[in-house]
């Protein structure tokens, strides 16, 4: 016998319970999105490998060794698998012209892939919420971005995230830094550990981010970015600071978050937990004003973030947090050729007046399907037989107790029962507030 295929390597499936765990997050976060202004934008999961390169770097683990490319055998384009958001999104906006009538608010959800080593909270496909706002120049737009996640991990009930912030500066202050930096690295060399030495003129900055232990000395007393900073740098970041303090939200001052992407300047600032191992970060971002003329177009400030939604559910769910599955309002239970076909028209007609049934398919006596019914969480059974259908009506059954119900079921026509379910689902109330 053949062996039953399974899903990639990293790559995993989302069952109906979780699946359904997931809807609800989505729609919180659709909720809470729209609530801050911003529009929905849905690009390509397959982009040029270029793109990808310009705009996050060359010299990144992520284009150096985690992107899914792959050669199009129609006409020898490299495409590549997106990895993140950002850079695709900033494309649609330049191809598209966003941008001609002002600034944009701007989100997206979905897959993204990078070719990892899988472990929790790190997969090979996985999905975040993407955000981004173009056009915005001032700190303001960085602090409310921040003000929006911390607004989030309220709505969802989500405890023990905390912020980490730091000013990547401008490009010429970055380059007074690195040089400083590069002098610093190059005296310890003996010290770098093989991705260190690699990076060391090709990316020093990116050794600030090292989680290698035996490095962690080393790089804390390296050069600090936030000491080169100019006086317009320091401004907005004492801006974003201030309305950070204006809304009570507490952070640290994180000398060393640079962040996995060359296109960040300024404000930079991730979410992190102890509750998740060592993939602590569940939202990164920070602004990235040089992007848009990278990528060809006209020079436009940017500020976004993301998120990803396998740790946030994952850290939702080990706080406790369970979503129930949905419950019919009834089970629909038949016996016989002209029964099944009147049950199946009853259904429909009820689906119509807004009601939740499920009606039984695949045979079975009437005790296998009661069961089923009782099963399927439903307070209420239908019933029909030869007997209901040649008299056009439906038997009511109460499966479960919390209701004004009869002691024995009862039948109802087919033209009354819409009603009849719901003054038993939805009673209504009197002039005194009783049911």
């Amino acid at each position: 016998m053949s062996q039953t295929l399974q899903a990639v390597r990293g790559m995993n499936d989302i069952l109906p319970v979780e699946a359904e765990l997931w809807e609800q997050f989505e729609e919180s976060v659709r909720d809470w999105l729209g609530a801050y202004g911003y529009r929905p934008i849905r690009m390509p999961m397959v982009e040029p490998t270029p793109l990808f390169a310009r705009a996050i770097g060359e010299v990144t683990d992520i284009v150096e060794k985690e992107m899914y490319s792959f050669e199009d055998a129609l006409n020898g384009e490299s495409l590549t698998l997106r990895p993140e958001g950002t850079a695709s999104c900033v494309r649609a906006v330049l191809q598209h012209n966003l941008l001609y009538d002002g600034p944009k608010r701007l989100w997206y959800m979905g897959p993204m892939f990078r070719h990892e080593r899988p472990q929790k909270g790190r997969y090979r496909q996985f999905h975040q919420v993407g955000v981004e706002a173009l056009g915005f120049s001032g700190p303001d737009i960085d602090a409310e971005q921040i003000a929006m996640c911390a607004r989030l991990w309220d709505d969802l009930g989500l405890e023990g995230i905390r912020l980490e912030i730091n000013s990547l500066g401008q490009s010429e202050e970055r380059a007074r830094h690195r040089a400083a930096l590069l002098a610093y690295l190059e005296q310890h060399h003996e010290q770098l550990d093989a991705d260190a030495q690699r990076r060391l003129h090709s990316n020093p900055l990116r050794i600030l981010d090292t989680k290698n232990p035996a490095m962690q000395a080393l790089v804390e007393a390296a050069p600090k970015l936030i000491d080169y900073l100019g006086e317009e740098s320091i401004r907005h970041f004492e801006g974003v600071q201030q309305l950070l303090k204006d809304a009570a939200i507490p952070y640290r001052i994180n000398p060393r978050l640079v962040r996995g992407l060359d296109y960040y300047n300024l404000t930079v600032f991730e979410w992190v937990t102890d509750q998740l191992g060592a993939q602590g970060t569940v939202c990164a971002g920070g602004r990235y004003d040089g992007l848009v003329a990278q990528l060809g177009g006209k020079p436009a400030p940017a500020c976004g973030f993301a998120m990803g939604i396998e740790r946030l559910l994952a850290l939702w769910q080990d706080q406790g947090h369970r979503h129930e599955a949905p419950v019919p309002d009834a089970y629909f239970v038949h016996q016989g050729e002209a029964a099944g076909r009147f049950a199946f028209r009853v259904a429909e007609a009820l689906r119509s007046a807004g009601f939740s049934i499920h009606l039984h398919c695949g045979g079975g006596s009437f005790k296998s399907q009661m069961k089923k019914a009782d099963a399927s969480g439903a307070p209420i059974a239908l019933i029909v037989g030869d007997d209901e259908t040649a008299a056009n009506q439906v038997s009511v059954k109460h499966l479960r107790s919390g209701f004004d119900q009869p002691a024995e079921q009862v039948r109802v026509s087919f033209d009354e029962l819409a009603d009849h379910l719901g003054d038993i689902l939805f009673p209504l109330e009197d002039d005194n507030g009783n049911l």
